[in-house]
């Protein structure tokens, strides 16, 4: 049953994260022990001080200690144990924060690795969320309320034995009521579980709707969607205020209902207390002690709800947690992945198909044989899988069915790395990182010396333009290069791709968002990238790829025509020449 329990079960997914701290964290807790138990100490002093003032014990043997003692004693021990509090959240906060740092290397580690199809599907918010927001809760969270769980098990342990040791017949009134006020704790995970599964992604979507606020703030302005956007925030903002008044309806009731409970306790003790006072049995500063004793059994009892409450929020979000990191990476090295040599010969497409969602053709029966050194474009209506042809080759995502062959070889059985190394993509909308213009071109190639960055700078057409920045290549260039121009975010990435020097490159519509001129430039930047390479081209327009060796026409994930391009003009209501009729207006 222990085994089954989500203590364990949370307990056991931890504790490697744990180990390493495992010291100090076993220290930390160690410490709450004596902070509970000096809880007794207070109760303890109180029986011979009040049995001595108010009873008048001991006045005509005199008094073993100065009553003024008892004060003093109990502010110095007070003292102490505030300093041990102190050294607990001290240790806590040290290791909470080195097990928190851990837990998200490791979750960003799983990020980065995750494939194109995780992207997909999950909402910038969500991923913030559960790979940020959830590490904090399941290890701060935890390991703050583990404190305060351990220091009062503890200092029950030490009341306890006061209460027992004072009058054990009150003993077991107080004993018994205490027991019942728990009973409530044993509902609330099954009471909370699927308001806080909907309250997470619900912040996940506040998180997205900053985000893409960010983003998208000139197309908000220039639409006039303020009023739009907020509607969609506010809405968003109802759905997780009725989550949280439904969470709290189902958690706040707990520490109301064990005030109730122990309030009995409380009564029957009194009750009782008074008959044992008044028969003798136990004395004045007995009942006194006893009751110091109870109240401060009874009062972090009375509130121990809402800590339970966010010991098990923490254990959902360790559960959240280990719910990405037991997620298996759908592309990843085979268990015999051997280094992808140079490509000698071709690139062969073989009987292949693919789909996003199951059932959903995208690419059916695509069967191409692309030669080593070929200028190879594809051209089509949209959504007829160009870009998801080439997003295959670098192995963004798995084919469903057929074979994509290096050289004969299947290159799900190359490594990864070695694949992607041999690999440069430039896009239509290159991402460049916050940083300098030289930190995103030497993404290419980390330990480039300064003349490659030069030449590399130079072939994409770039000089003339850094030679103009006061800073020059050190010009920052601000969050995903919002301070370049579109012309200069790809001639940025061209040159990134130059640096990498990588024998086969992809150009997915790296021209398609520019005006004439800068297309103009940028094309110049290209046809310096493409020297002596394996180059794989989408473009809308069909200007910019009348000189590749083969064309490939796709249409609905399927080759309808290839050829060059005089090959394909050539032919009778053939589908590129519509294409081109129409760009060209028939001319």
């Amino acid at each position: 049953m222990l085994k089954q329990s989500p203590f364990y079960i949370n307990y056991k997914r931890m504790w490697p994260f744990v180990k390493p701290y495992w010291g100090r964290a076993l220290l930390a807790a160690l410490i709450t022990i004596p902070i509970g138990c000096l809880d007794a100490v207070i109760a303890l002093t109180l029986k011979p001080f009040m049995n001595i003032v108010i009873m008048g014990e001991g006045k005509e043997s005199g008094y073993p200690v100065p009553l003024w003692v008892i004060p003093i004693f109990i502010i110095l021990f007070t003292l102490f144990q505030s300093f041990l509090d102190y050294a607990s959240s001290y240790l806590n906060t040290w290791v909470g924060s080195k097990i928190t740092i851990d837990l998200k290397k490791k979750l960003y580690k799983k990020l980065v690795y995750f494939e194109s199809a995780f992207f997909d599907k999950t909402s910038s918010g969500n991923i913030v969320y559960r790979f940020d927001t959830d590490p904090n809760l399941a290890c701060s969270g935890l390991l703050n309320n583990l404190k305060v769980f351990v220091s009062r098990i503890f200092s029950t342990i030490s009341l306890v034995g006061v209460l027992l040791y004072t009058s054990w017949q009150l003993a077991i009134i107080a004993i018994t009521v205490m027991s019942l006020s728990f009973y409530p704790l044993t509902h609330i995970r099954r009471m909370i579980k699927d308001v806080v599964k909907k309250t997470t992604e619900t912040s996940g979507e506040v998180l997205t709707a900053f985000n893409e606020t960010y983003a998208g703030a000139k197309t908000i302005t220039s639409y006039n969607l303020q009023k739009y956007e907020m509607g969609l925030f506010e809405a968003i903002q109802k759905k997780l205020f009725k989550l949280t008044i439904k969470q709290t309806q189902r958690t706040a009731w707990l520490s109301p209902m064990m005030h109730v409970i122990v309030s009995f306790g409380i009564a029957g003790v009194i009750w009782t207390g008074s008959y044992l006072i008044t028969s003798g049995r136990i004395t004045a500063g007995d009942f006194v002690a006893f009751m110091t004793a109870m109240l401060m059994l009874y009062t972090p009892v009375k509130n121990i709800g809402k800590n339970f409450n966010s010991v098990q929020l923490s254990f959902m979000a360790i559960e959240r947690v280990f719910e990405i990191l037991e997620e298996k990476v759908k592309i990843k090295n085979s268990k015999d992945a051997v280094p992808m040599p140079p490509l000698k010969k071709s690139i062969e497409f073989k009987n292949v198909d693919f789909e996003y969602v199951e059932g959903t053709p995208v690419l059916q029966n695509i069967n191409l044989t692309l030669k080593k050194g070929q200028t190879i474009a594809f051209v089509g209506n949209s959504g007829g899988g160009k870009s998801t042809i080439i997003n295959l080759i670098p192995r963004f995502y798995d084919i469903t069915a057929g074979q994509i062959l290096f050289d004969g070889e299947d290159i799900r059985q190359f490594d990864l790395e070695s694949l992607r190394s041999q690999i440069a993509v430039v896009f239509q909308d290159n991402f460049l990182f916050s940083g300098t213009i030289r930190d995103n071109i030497m993404l290419g190639k980390p330990d480039a010396t300064k003349e490659e960055v030069e030449k590399a700078v130079e072939m994409a057409c770039l000089s003339e333009f850094v030679d103009e920045l006061e800073l020059g290549l050190d010009t920052p260039i601000g969050e995903r290069g919002t301070l370049l121009s579109g012309g200069q975010r790809q001639r940025v990435a061209i040159a990134r791709a130059f640096l990498k020097n990588a024998p086969i490159v992809i150009l997915d519509e790296a021209t398609s968002a520019l005006d004439n001129k800068s297309e103009a430039v940028v094309q110049q930047a290209i046809n310096n990238l493409m020297q002596n390479k394996t180059v794989f081209i989408i473009a809308h327009r069909l200007s910019t790829v009348q000189n590749a060796d083969k064309i490939i026409v796709l249409n609905e994930g399927k080759v309808v025509e290839q050829g060059t391009h005089e090959e394909l003009l050539n032919k009778v209501n053939g589908a590129y020449k519509a294409l081109y009729m129409v760009q060209f207006n028939g001319k």
